[in-house]
């Protein structure tokens, strides 16, 4: 018997890696300045309600608006070095924060998940459920129908014996629920 030695290589691909030639949508400086602005005027809103609200130190002790005005404040200066980090930074000028592909992908999950929000509104928390699972794993999965509805069936019905019979949690409900009398 001899030792013989076998490498094996397994080359995966990296599903985070930029698909070639998947243009960029926008640079990480931008993405930096833009949610540094977008904190900034978070912090000057909760500063200005907090101030209005009370802000100072009185007989008593601290106003209600004390401690969560100099956290806002702390998030301003905080949201002014980003931006000024951001735009005096020179090396990630060029850097791809997103691609086309890439957003592509993002937005195929986001999308769904905003009009679940929406629909569980006007539809209830189990058939809005329903639908987004069966969609996700038909159009985004690519599994057979039978086996998405199937599925999200279960698990929507599972869901309503959990929380409306055994636990009697109140969850939002639509208009089947009401023609079956829940």
């Amino acid at each position: 018997m001899s030792n013989t030695e076998i490498d094996i290589e397994i080359d995966v691909d990296d599903p985070t890696a930029p698909e070639e030639g998947s243009p960029a949508v926008t640079s990480n400086r931008s993405v930096d300045i833009g949610v540094s602005l977008l904190l900034l005027a978070l912090a000057i809103t909760l500063g200005y309600d907090n101030w209005r609200t009370g802000a100072s130190w009185d007989a008593t002790g601290p106003e209600p608006g004390y401690f969560p005005f100099y956290l806002s404040v702390i998030l301003g200066g905080a949201s002014l070095y980003g931006i000024v980090a951001a735009v005096l930074s020179r090396k990630e000028a060029g850097e791809t924060f997103v691609t086309r592909a890439q957003l592509r992908r993002v937005l195929a999950v986001f999308v769904p998940t905003l009009l679940f929000c929406i629909a569980m509104q006007y539809l209830g928390l189990y058939v809005a459920s329903f639908l987004l699972i069966a969609g996700f794993m038909r159009l985004v999965g690519k599994i057979a129908w039978w086996k998405s509805l199937l599925t999200a069936f279960v698990f929507s019905a599972v869901m309503f014996v959990t929380f409306d019979v055994v636990f009697d949690v109140i969850m939002p409900k639509g208009p089947l629920e009401a023609m079956f009398g829940y």
